[in-house]
């Protein structure tokens, strides 16, 4: 395995954030104009199971409006900014560039929410093997973050996903089903998933809010 101090002394590189995923670790800036990342792996490690995705009732009725218009991969650089847009960010110039080249590569990935064909909310993070990397999300509207998110479990799980990490157990998480796990079951299932040949654009990402939640109703 990797070990932090190895992947500290390490110019950073796409492989090197893709090796640092694949021993459970993730990067992060202490603020926004802070030039240096150190790496992530936290005691307890937030995932939400893709088979036990929660859909209110409320957020399944604002699915079903499709109020929104949802993408994938239409504008990842504009989900990315929508993400750093805040007071207080990890998001630092060096992790945008990192995440944009990963993009390029194939393996970063985002889910827009678009309003009145403005940019209102969306999702990113990164696809290895079985597993999913969520990075962070960001919402201008009610509920525009939730909708991505629940797009993209869906999606994930239809494209034969296995794990789907959040880094940290937040409130507006554990709302959709996500739960804390101890590092040792975090890398055991990490390990498994890994083994998996799945990938984002196996099957059709889905058009309407009514076909999100049918398939998300096939395994609440």
């Amino acid at each position: 395995m990797v070990g932090v101090t190895e992947l500290d002394h390490t110019p950073l590189s796409p492989d090197l954030l893709l090796a640092a995923y694949r021993n459970g670790l993730f990067p992060m800036a202490d603020r926004r104009d802070d030039p240096e990342i150190f790496w992530v792996d936290p005691r307890m490690r937030g995932i939400i199971p893709l088979d036990g995705v929660h859909v209110s009732r409320s957020l399944a009725r604002t699915i079903r409006q499709d109020r929104f218009v949802i993408s994938l991969d239409a504008h990842f650089s504009g989900v990315v900014q929508g993400c750093a847009n805040r007071p207080e960010t990890w998001i630092n110039d060096p992790i945008k560039d990192l995440y944009a080249q990963l993009h390029y590569l194939g393996f970063a990935h985002s889910v827009e929410v678009w309003r009145d064909n403005r940019l209102v909310g969306g999702v990113y993070g990164v696809a290895i093997g079985g597993c999913f990397f969520g990075e962070s999300m960001f919402s201008t509207q009610r509920d525009a973050s939730k909708v991505a998110l629940v797009w993209l479990l869906t999606h994930l799980r239809d494209c034969g996903f296995q794990l789907f990490d959040t880094q940290f157990l937040t409130p507006h998480l554990a709302t959709l089903g996500a739960i804390e796990i101890s590092r040792g079951r975090y890398h055991k299932k990490l390990k498994d998933a890994l083994l998996i040949k799945a990938a984002i654009n196996k099957n059709r990402f889905p058009v309407t809010g009514y076909e999100v939640i049918q398939r998300s109703a096939q395994t609440s």
